[in-house]
């Protein structure tokens, strides 16, 4: 969808050109060449073009935005959702020498006073704010005697997939095209489905966006979904395969992710905890501990990983299933950032089916969000249960088609699908022998014919279905239920504290209309040794790119990152990011001139950083 927003805000004698743009990419930021998606985007808004860029993690969607503001004569507000973020980002423009500066919680009250003193002045080109904070009547009236010339709005999925009850001042944000009519709008994000596409078109712009679209695919990713069972022991064993290695641990509450953190730490892994919980100081010292040194593994909510820019994550593993695919792919993309084998790997069980559907439940919004948000839900489940390549099912879903990837869990060992017809109209009828108010647990127990007080006290030894599972085992069972639940032929009723109902789909199949075909969990078919090798080529080939040398270098280049980050009191990425690090090690440039050639290296950074790093280069011989 390609259309014009308003009017430019340049004649096209005077309007910034591509060129102008290219200068700003090298001087300003030190990159020689536009990433895909990125020269489309900044072509539309200087312009006078809306544009919608969805482009994968790590692709740059930041400088979509950032160089057309150095461009356009006059203010550029972002908007973001998070304080962190926030910081991040106008730490880093700092450092590139740029005018910017942020109004939120994270600063005291005189530093917000002066930071807008300073908008108001002239001498801020990106001013980032929250939704909140920005869609208050008092700021808008403010902002309107300012020249604005452009609105970013970062994260911009949160618009359709943040509800009302949580972040109502993201739906908020429809307002802006008509309290700045003629002024542009970048909506960015790293996912979205065609749906939430849609979703930010017509809130954000009614409809009048040029939308830039990027492949979704990321090949080095393996992908693999297990059902949860023992989880720290699953998690445990997972890790022990990486080690040396970074990873992502991503945990559904605060007290989870302290005692995975905990349990990883009494196996030996060097691992942090990372939650909204946690003092910013604590907070911010594990996020450097985890981009600065090797081996570290990072265990957290979904308050890590927006912004964060760390190439050699080679793993992110979710202990508890993610809110949905676009949340899912948002999270994996953080692994194998520099195109090294990398591996995504998701624990699911029916009693996360049960919380997801709780949360969604639980939610103060409109039945029609709700209903959007279980589809979601189910779409992620069918990539869970997915008997083919996994892969396949993921890019289906952003609308993006694909053959077999040989790179994930069905394809490397594909799982047997069997017909379990017969089972499914078994766990059918104990639901409804039962009354349909009980879960998966006590269904089970009553068709192996178990003797639990529970059964006793409802009787439930005399009725038909009891014992007639009993060959089965309870791990078995317990897929069966949890497939029946993913296909659609029962469902767990949150109002009824967790009981197991049918659906239309179960009653049909009740009838004896149609069958239910299950997967069977897929066992591991190579042996421990064929997984040590396998894993020791990969090593090989991610570390190919560096000589041992090269390798003892950049780690006392990040070293020194780190002490210069301290200094200047922002996270060790905002100084230079792992990829420009690695160039350094591998280029080694002896002098000013070579150090302005490495890719992230612009002006101002020349300026404040060649000195310190050509020193620890030359030192190292």
């Amino acid at each position: 969808m390609s259309s014009t927003a308003g009017t430019a805000q340049h004649s096209p004698d005077d309007r910034p050109r591509l060129a102008d743009a290219r200068r700003t990419l090298r001087e300003n930021f030190g990159f020689n060449e536009f990433r895909p998606g990125q020269e489309a985007a900044i072509d539309a808004l200087l312009t006078g073009r809306n544009a919608l860029a969805v482009m994968p993690t790590g692709s740059g969607k930041s400088l979509c935005f950032q160089i057309p503001a150095l461009l356009l004569d006059g203010l550029t507000i972002v908007v973001s959702p998070l304080v962190a973020l926030m910081q991040d980002q106008v730490s880093a423009l700092k450092l590139a020498g740029v005018a910017a500066d942020g109004i939120h919680s994270g600063n005291g009250h005189g530093e917000n006073v002066e930071a807008w003193k300073r908008a108001a002045a002239g001498d801020t080109r990106l001013l980032y704010l929250s939704p909140e904070r920005l869609m208050t009547e008092r700021m808008l009236a403010a902002l309107k005697r300012l020249p604005i010339k452009l609105f970013a709005i970062d994260e911009a999925h949160c618009i359709s997939q943040w509800g009302p009850a949580f972040r109502p001042e993201y739906a908020d944000l429809s307002r802006l095209r008509e309290l700045f009519p003629g002024i542009p709008i970048a909506a960015l994000t790293a996912t979205a489905d065609e749906i939430t596409r849609g979703d930010i078109a017509e809130r954000l712009f009614g409809g009048s966006v040029e939308q830039i679209v990027l492949g979704f695919d990321r090949p080095n990713i393996r992908l693999t979904v297990t059902m949860k069972r023992e989880w720290k022991k699953q998690l445990a064993k997972f890790v022990s395969r990486f080690d040396g290695d970074s990873g992502i641990v991503y945990c559904l509450s605060r007290r989870k992710t302290e005692e995975c953190a905990a349990m990883l730490v009494a196996n030996g892994i060097r691992a942090l905890p990372y939650h909204a919980g946690m003092g910013a100081e604590e907070r911010e010292t594990n996020q450097n501990v985890f981009m600065t040194e090797p081996g570290v593994v990072i265990v957290a909510t979904i308050a890590f990983g927006m912004g964060i820019d760390k190439a050699d994550v080679r793993y992110v593993f979710h202990a508890d299933l993610p809110s949905s695919v676009e949340a899912y792919y948002q999270e994996i993309g953080r692994a194998g950032r520099d195109g090294a084998p990398a591996e995504a790997h998701m624990l699911y069980g029916l009693d996360d089916i049960r919380m997801r559907r709780q949360f969604i439940e639980n939610e103060e919004a409109g039945d029609e969000r709700r209903r959007r948000e279980h589809k979601r839900l189910d779409a992620l489940l069918g990539y869970c249960e997915a008997p083919l390549c996994r892969r396949v099912t993921l890019l289906e879903y952003f609308g993006e088609r694909t053959g077999a990837c040989g790179n994930c869990d069905a394809c490397l060992s594909p799982a047997e699908r069997a017909d379990g017809t017969i089972e499914a109209k078994l766990i059918l009828s104990a639901a409804k022998q039962t009354g349909e108010v009980f879960g998966a647990s006590h269904l089970i127990d009553v068709l192996r014919g178990a003797n639990t007080e529970k059964i006793a006290r409802f009787r439930h030894d005399r009725l038909d279905c009891y014992g007639t599972g009993a060959e089965r085992n309870a791990n078995e069972w317990r897929s069966l239920v949890r497939q029946m639940v993913a296909g659609g032929f029962l469902q767990i009723d949150i109002a009824g504290y967790g009981g197991i109902k049918f659906t239309g789909k179960g009653r049909e199949l009740a009838r004896g209309e149609g069958e239910f075909l299950y997967r069977k969990d897929a066992v591991e078919r190579r042996s421990k040794s064929e997984l040590s090798q396998a894993r020791k080529q990969e090593r090989q080939s991610a570390d190919n790119a560096l000589t041992e040398r090269q390798g003892e270098l950049l780690a006392r280049l990040k070293a020194l990152r780190l002490e210069l980050a301290k200094e200047r009191a922002v996270p060790a990425y905002v100084v230079f990011a792992d990829r420009t690090l690695i160039e350094m090690a591998q280029r080694q440039p002896r002098n000013e001139s070579e150090f302005a050639t490495i890719s992230g290296v612009g002006a101002k950074k020349l300026e404040q950083f060649a000195e310190p790093f050509l020193a620890a280069i030359n030192a190292a011989g």
